[in-house]
């Protein structure tokens, strides 16, 4: 099944709906951006990181990541099943959820997590804050 899902969405690049190939990723990075920032703002670890390491914080973590990237992740399901009847005329029923994480879910996660350590290397430490201040 991930064969053929991974051969299908090559095969998508230059397809009907080839847009979403690149408009997906590109909506799930700018979310992921944002978070990252802000994240890095609040003194947060990075997201997949904490989520993958932190049970206590886990559900908070897993609804604040789905309350972020659930527009893009139904955007894709739904553009996903008008193409599946467009090409195939036949749904295939996980697929469209296959290609959504692939292309909304998992941009979003390494993206949010790699702006937060570089914002985070980036922004003055609170010990220089308050020699400044003194």
């Amino acid at each position: 099944m991930f064969k053929r899902v991974w051969s299908e969405l090559i095969g998508r690049v230059d397809g009907p709906f080839a847009f979403r190939i690149i408009i997906q990723p590109i909506v799930a990075a700018i979310l992921a951006v944002r978070a990252g920032l802000r994240d890095a703002r609040e003194g947060r670890p990075p997201h997949l990181w904490a989520i993958l390491t932190d049970p206590t914080h886990r559900s908070g973590l897993l609804r604040d990541t789905w309350r972020e990237v659930r527009k893009v992740f139904i955007a894709a399901v739904i553009i996903d099943v008008v193409y599946e009847i467009v090409v195939f005329r036949w749904v295939y029923p996980v697929q469209p959820f296959m290609v959504a994480i692939v292309l909304a879910v998992i941009p979003y996660l390494v993206i949010r997590g790699l702006v937060n350590r570089l914002a985070r290397r980036h922004q003055p430490r609170v010990e220089e804050h308050k020699r400044d201040a003194a």
